[in-house]
């Protein structure tokens, strides 16, 4: 779910810091400054103090930066300029993509039910009667739960004829759909990366900011500034998420450096495709069903989740899998860089050898304000390696992937044989429905799965508000500009 907040504007504003001092070669030299900057000394504090919302603004430099934050002692004593070379250094991202800003990240409580004023401190007593582990008392005024026996169960709520007891959720943990963020003997959250399916809900989530991405940001702009080439691979979901025309975005990209701009509905279209033969096969072959494959977060969901509907997802590979094959045949030499809506799409770069690097439009745009760069006044440009089709174009939405694999079985003269279904947007409950499905329980034959409901224009980095993008979105694919 999109969210617009001072959270997302500190993300954008730190990104833009690190990346204008890269472009003014002054990165070493006044990084050190970056929290003084942007937390100046007569500062409002949104914490204890202003200078704990800096030490949080560094934490997020270095995250920025490409690290993570689990070394406390590393974090702690390190100025920031001693993370600038390794990061310039380093030959490859970090595997694991997400990190925690542990002082952020403290004020969540650790039992999530809560006695409020409203207690009237009862006769009867329900919470206290009801309570399998004695962890509720009273006073004279009103009840209180033990923390350290509460087990969360939440009959005290439910028991409360006034409503007295709240639930109070800690929003990552709330957020995550598969149970892969809970918190340690210290009360620190941690991911459980056997569980993760880095879809960013818990990015998204977190009204504190203290889950943060390993950005790869001076990866490309050290691609950017080179003297090799640099092809930017565009997700489709881009058309709608800033203020100004397709043209003039492949323009502004070549005047960030990037040498070839190519759009990622190319490979939507392959994808459609083979989705389309590989459902014809399996009706004839008697499975009865076939899951969509362009969502890297649920298809992950899937193998570690859900292992009943494996064997239902397509083989197809991704829009950005095909692309950036494309590219590389047609720019052997050029680094690949896909722009997208998606943490799900980092962590599925990192094992194709076709991509480079990715980021996300919350970066793009950073890296247009760090190069001082008005893109609705750049000169407009073409995509290169051709067009897309309008359904290519048009996956970044719920329903997307199922119309343009309908739309080719429309053009077979075999309509009449698919049935689409939709899960639109994953949560705890998609995990058993999948399951459910392979039991051949499906409401439909062809099922269209999406980890960000609505689709990817609702992704974790996302800048724009999904409705004003899906409009913006459906303007573009509705001209049918064919460049």
């Amino acid at each position: 779910m999109f969210v617009d907040n001072r959270m997302t504007y500190l993300k954008r504003e730190v990104i833009a810091a690190v990346a204008s001092l890269f472009f003014d070669n002054k990165l070493k030299e006044e990084i050190n400054r970056i929290p003084t900057k942007i937390i100046p000394r007569n500062s409002v504090s949104h914490r204890c103090c202003v200078e704990k919302d800096r030490e949080i603004i560094k934490q997020r430099v270095i995250a920025s930066l490409g690290f993570g934050l689990e070394d406390e002692k590393l974090v702690d004593e390190s100025l920031l300029s001693d993370f600038v070379d390794k990061a310039i250094d380093r030959n490859s991202p970090d595997k694991q993509i997400l990190s925690f800003i542990d002082e952020a990240c403290k004020a969540c409580v650790r039992v999530n039910y809560y006695v409020t004023e409203v207690c009237r401190n009862c006769v009867a007593k329900p919470c206290i009667t009801n309570c399998p582990k004695g962890a509720i008392s009273s006073d004279d005024k009103r009840a209180h739960i033990d923390g350290s026996k509460c087990v969360n169960c939440g009959l005290c709520l439910k028991m409360c004829p006034y409503h007295a007891i709240v639930y109070v959720p800690v929003p990552c943990e709330e957020a995550c759909p598969v149970g892969a963020i809970s918190k340690n003997a210290s009360g620190k959250e941690e991911i459980d990366y056997s569980k993760c399916i880095h879809c960013g809900k818990c990015i998204r989530a977190c009204p504190f900011g203290a889950v943060v991405e390993k950005s790869q940001i001076i990866e490309v702009l050290k691609s950017l500034t080179g003297s090799g080439k640099t092809t930017a691979l565009v997700a489709p979901a881009i058309a709608g998420q800033f203020p100004f025309s397709m043209k003039q975005l492949s323009g502004g990209l070549r005047e960030l450096g990037f040498d070839y701009v190519v759009e990622v509905a190319l490979g939507a279209d392959v994808t459609a495709q083979t989705e389309a033969e590989e459902f014809i096969e399996r009706m004839a072959s008697g499975d009865g069903m076939m899951g969509t494959s362009c969502c890297p977060a649920y298809v992950e969901a899937v193998k570690k989740h859900a292992q009943k509907f494996e064997k239902y997802v397509s083989h197809a590979k991704t829009p950005l899998s095909y692309t950036a094959a494309i590219t590389r045949e047609k720019f052997p030499q050029a680094v690949n860089v896909f722009i997208g809506p998606c943490i799900a799409k980092r962590h599925e770069g990192l094992d194709d050898d076709n991509v480079d690097y990715v980021i996300t439009f919350e970066e793009l745009g950073a890296l247009f304000i760090a190069k001082g760069l008005d893109v609705s006044s750049c000169a407009e440009s073409y995509f290169d390696l051709g067009y897309a089709t309008c359904e290519g174009r048009n996956f970044p939405v719920s329903g997307g992937v199922a119309a343009a694999v309908t739309k080719i079985l429309e053009d077979k003269g075999r309509r009449a044989e698919i049935t689409p279904a939709y899960i639109n947007g994953f949560n705890k409950k998609s995990i058993s429905l999948l399951n459910i499905y392979a039991t051949g329980k499906s409401p439909g034959n062809l099922i269209e799965v999406m980890s960000c409901e609505g689709g990817c224009i609702c992704g974790p980095g996302v800048v724009a508000n999904p409705k004003f993008a899906a409009n913006k979105l459906k303007e573009f694919v509705d001209s049918k500009e064919h460049w």
